[in-house]
């Protein structure tokens, strides 16, 4: 096995360990008691976990690993055997959680996305990352409406931070931002949560 898969598998483990460690009160709860939170409250906690996973996959694996010459990433890292870009691993690991049926599902969004598919689905990511730009230490909130399916979505700030995340940007040749700098709004995550009919 070579040093980056063992490396991409020490970070998969690490962020599962993470998440298990958060969720497993709950669970071990679930039998004997009955926990009733508010839905942003909910909302918070699992947003809190994917921004966790994400910092800590970006700076000391991600970040770490670069300046250490040991792996690579790139947008095409499911080709060249390289690591997922941040991005790309906290969309991937969204399209994971969504496949799971649990009703829960979250995304990265943005005013200035490389890639048109994260632009805003619905007036209320729109309206929401407009509100985060200006406001990034409050999450936008509301009920949307897909079919027959109500969710409740909450649109946090996507912060760049390490410089390597606004240089990324800026350098892109699909960007249509090119002046990040650390700690700016890049986008939003939208965690959405499935509500009862």
């Amino acid at each position: 096995m070579t040093s980056s898969n063992k490396l991409l598998r020490g970070v998969v483990l690490g962020c599962a360990i993470g998440g298990a460690t958060v969720l497993w009160p709950a669970r071990a709860l679930s039998g004997a008691t009955s926990i009733n939170l508010p839905i942003e409250t909910v909302a918070d906690y699992i947003h809190a976990v994917i921004a966790a996973d994400r910092e800590v996959y970006t700076k000391h694996a991600v970040e770490r690993m670069q300046i250490k010459g040991v792996v690579a990433v790139s947008e095409k890292w499911d080709e060249r055997n390289t690591l997922p870009l941040p991005a790309q691993f906290l969309l991937e690991s969204g399209r994971y959680v969504g496949k799971k049926g649990l009703g829960v599902q979250y995304r990265l969004i943005s005013f200035w996305p490389i890639n048109k598919r994260n632009m805003a689905a619905n007036a209320l990511e729109s309206i929401g990352l407009g509100a985060v730009v200006t406001n990034p230490d409050r999450p936008y909130t509301g009920v949307t409406k897909v079919g027959d399916t109500r969710y409740f979505e909450a649109v946090y700030a996507d912060l760049a931070v390490t410089p390597a995340c606004a240089g990324c940007h800026n350098a892109h040749p699909d960007s249509p931002k090119r002046d990040f700098k650390l700690n700016d709004v890049m986008g939003a995550i939208v965690v959405s949560i499935q509500l009862g009919q």
